[in-house]
């Protein structure tokens, strides 16, 4: 892995996990007895990542304290989104300002994160990094999907995303972008699909597929069949 610095979204309310989440932030659901954000950041130890930051807002202070009781063997800071939340554009952005890397990987911990997917992302870094690229996004063909009514969001054709009305790959969480996208852009709240949105239009937005089973918090119910899984 030649990318050294990971993001973790980690600032959402989780609404659609009520009320499971009015007193547990997202990332530190457990499924098999092991928290979300745990699942994430040991696929990133698996990958040589050097340093993690993760952004926090609600209930951050549960993961702070998350983090400090589990002594994980790799560099994470934790970055909060301020007064009020930033959304992933946002939140993206005010971690790449505290660092200096041009590259960064960025997960969501919605979904469940394991070492089966260690080989596919180092294979789409170096897919990225041997081709120059500025984006890449890591998506799944939708018949791998366990919730079976989550709809596709992209068309992939040569590793290019399009959006059309086959849409038959859904984005798993899983992106590596580098910082000159967000160049010019103010510290405001945002979604990161803003980014992909514009380049969707210049037909720039990459896509690497993933061949594992996708498992995703994608609301309560799909939880409790996880728990059951």
């Amino acid at each position: 892995m030649k990318i050294d610095t990971a993001f973790i979204l980690c600032a959402g309310l989780g609404k659609r996990l009520n009320p499971i989440t009015l007193k547990t932030p997202k990332p530190l659901l457990k499924l098999k007895n092991l928290t979300m954000i745990e699942r994430c950041i040991n696929v990133n130890i698996d990958l040589g990542v050097k340093k993690i930051f993760i952004n926090t807002f609600y209930l951050g202070d549960q993961i702070n304290n998350f983090l400090k009781e589990n002594n994980f063997p790799v560099d994470i800071h934790l970055v909060e989104d301020g007064k009020k939340i930033l959304d992933t554009g946002g939140g993206i952005l005010n971690m790449m300002g505290k660092s200096q890397e041009n590259n960064f990987l960025i997960f969501n911990p919605d979904t469940l994160w394991n070492k089966n997917y260690t080989d596919e992302i180092n294979k789409m870094a170096d897919f990225y990094l041997s081709n120059k690229l500025s984006n890449i996004l890591m998506v799944v063909n939708k018949k791998l999907s366990f919730d079976k009514k989550l709809l596709g969001d992209f068309e992939l054709e040569d590793n290019c995303l399009k959006k059309n009305n086959k849409s038959n790959f859904i984005y798993i969480g899983c992106q590596i972008l580098n910082k000159n996208l967000f160049s010019g852009l103010k510290l405001k709240n945002f979604p990161i699909s803003n980014i992909w949105n514009d380049l969707l239009e210049k037909n720039q937005l990459n896509g690497f597929e993933s061949l594992n089973e996708f498992y995703h918090l994608t609301n309560l119910e799909t939880f409790k069949k996880l728990e059951d899984f």
